[in-house]
């Protein structure tokens, strides 16, 4: 008997009220989500958090603006009153409003398609957006629910473990070092902030964008830096040393700081870390590295950042239903006294609850990795050997696995990310196969979603949009596999059942 079963649209993914991935099982539902088909939308019961509003967010939303004078007006509940001041300043005569009997805050604005936009877009990207537990407890706390849906929690001493954890993956930090988020987004956004808010009096503005990142780190250097146009530096290949040595030779004086991921989403290419660390410190450059790829228990790359922020939906929260994120300072950075003394002030804290439901996950997270990392290898080996596939990209691809290898703290240390593209068309396959299928990574599920589509919808439709895509390697056909934990043989036989 097969792990593996279609989903219906729309179903969470693994099934909790929380879940952060969603069914899309066809291609048809992908386009009808991205082109918000009211026929694909109205079946959806859940998608990734910082990008569709979470049943209880709407609800909640519903009762707020009820209460308000104004019915033209829009409302966005956020996640404390630091998001509600940020929110508003970024629309410009938007207001902040505390409800006490819900102990929501929430920031409303006239009605307006540009501006609702706009706020959307900036909840996204820096994470602001109030969390689904939150809204949960708060419809409780007025009636609108009987109670939450039971989970295990552990909340005595949800931060210290959650910290225990983390410790092990950062040796050398204290409790200081290692700040919470409310979800990967927020702890890049803030470490993005609190370089600029260093290095800015200095006159440096610029950042520089190592490889493809995932979309809403590049919206922030694209959107952020003091004048995009001018400071948002690119460089495409990440083995390119050269070419990172010439850009800061000519731009180093201005430039604040250099986004990487280690590995990189979707392609999973590893820079030398070491040589790009050495390179952005010779000039004055502050590093921010993203490990969530391959998680920061596989890695040790805080050597060789200022900050480390990535996610901790991933690996750690493996099963799948909670948003959380972490910001390390390295102690012996520089600016480390700045950086700790800046980021308190622009991070967003996590939910209470949601720091409970990680604490009762994240013990298991070395094991569950191990599980992922030997599954990730065989599912690598097998999909390289396919006639139908024509490239595969993973932790262990020859380019760059002895990059990897240099950082690893474990003996499979890529994680469970393995994208790849068909000699044919892939929808067929996609739309055959029997996988978990919809946004994310990381989790004890395999999942799989056409990245392309889901992350730049906007650029497949254009010739320009096309041509930037393949500047970077990244084909409209490109699948990314996240391994989960099930046994490893079920995958391949789905996957070879798919492809035929």
């Amino acid at each position: 008997m097969t792990t593996f079963a279609p989903r219906e649209i729309g179903q969470r993914i693994p099934g909790s009220p929380h879940s952060v991935s969603c069914s899309l099982p066809t291609m048809a539902d992908v386009i009808g989500y991205e082109e918000k088909d009211p026929a694909t939308l109205g079946r959806m019961q859940a998608g990734y958090p910082r990008f569709f509003i979470h049943p209880f967010i709407e609800r909640l939303r519903r009762t707020l603006a009820r209460t308000v004078p104004c019915p033209a007006w829009t409302l966005w509940p956020v996640a404390s009153e630091r998001a509600a001041r940020r929110l508003s300043a970024h629309l410009g005569g938007a207001e902040e409003w505390w409800f006490p009997r819900e102990q929501i805050w929430a920031v409303v604005h006239r009605e307006s398609e540009s501006l609702a936009t706009r706020a959307r877009l900036f909840l996204q990207n820096t994470g602001g957006l109030l969390g689904s537990r939150a809204a949960e407890d708060a419809l409780e706390r007025i009636g609108e629910i009987a109670e939450a849906a039971p989970e295990a929690l552990r909340t005595a001493d949800a931060r210290a473990e959650v910290q225990r954890v983390l410790h092990g993956a950062f040796p050398g930090t204290c409790n200081d070092d290692r700040l919470l988020a409310a979800s990967g987004m927020s702890a890049v956004h803030a470490a993005f902030a609190a370089i600029n808010r260093v290095q800015s009096p200095r006159g440096r503005t610029a950042w520089v964008q190592l490889g493809w990142l995932y979309l809403d780190t590049i919206a922030l250097l694209q959107k952020f830096t003091a004048d995009p146009k001018r400071d948002h530096l690119r460089l495409t290949d990440v083995r390119d040393l050269g070419a990172l040595e010439n850009l800061l030779q000519r731009e180093g004086r201005r430039v604040a700081g250099l986004m990487l991921e280690a590995p990189t989403n979707p392609l999973v290419q590893t820079p030398d870390v070491a040589a790009v660390a050495a390179l952005a410190r010779r000039h004055g450059v502050r590093v921010v590295i993203d490990p969530a790829i391959a998680s920061p228990l596989n890695l040790e790359v805080l050597p060789h950042a200022d900050i480390v922020a990535c996610s901790l939906t991933k690996y750690t929260a493996h099963e799948g239903d909670v948003l959380a994120g972490v910001a390390v300072v390295n102690p012996r950075g520089p600016d480390a006294d700045a950086l700790r003394a800046a980021l308190p002030e622009l991070i967003e804290p996590p939910y209470g609850r949601d720091l409970a439901r990680l604490a009762a996950q994240i013990g298991e997270a070395p094991e569950v990795l191990a599980r992922i990392g030997a599954n990730t290898r065989g599912v690598a080996e097998w999909l390289g050997e396919h006639p139908r596939v024509r490239r595969v990209w993973w932790g262990g691809q020859r380019e760059t696995a002895e990059a990897l290898r240099k950082i690893a703290r474990t003996e499979a240390p890529w994680g469970g990310v393995v994208s790849f593209v068909l000699n044919d068309d892939f929808q067929p396959f996609y739309d055959a196969v029997n996988l978990a299928k919809g946004p994310s990574f990381g989790m004890g599920t395999t999942l799989l979603c056409p990245y392309v589509y889901l992350a730049h919808y906007d650029l497949i439709g254009t010739p320009a949009g096309r041509a930037v895509l393949a500047a970077n390697q990244l084909e409209p056909g490109l699948l990314r596999l996240s391994v989960g934990t099930e046994p490893v043989e079920e995958i391949i036989a789905e996957l070879e059942r798919a492809l035929g």
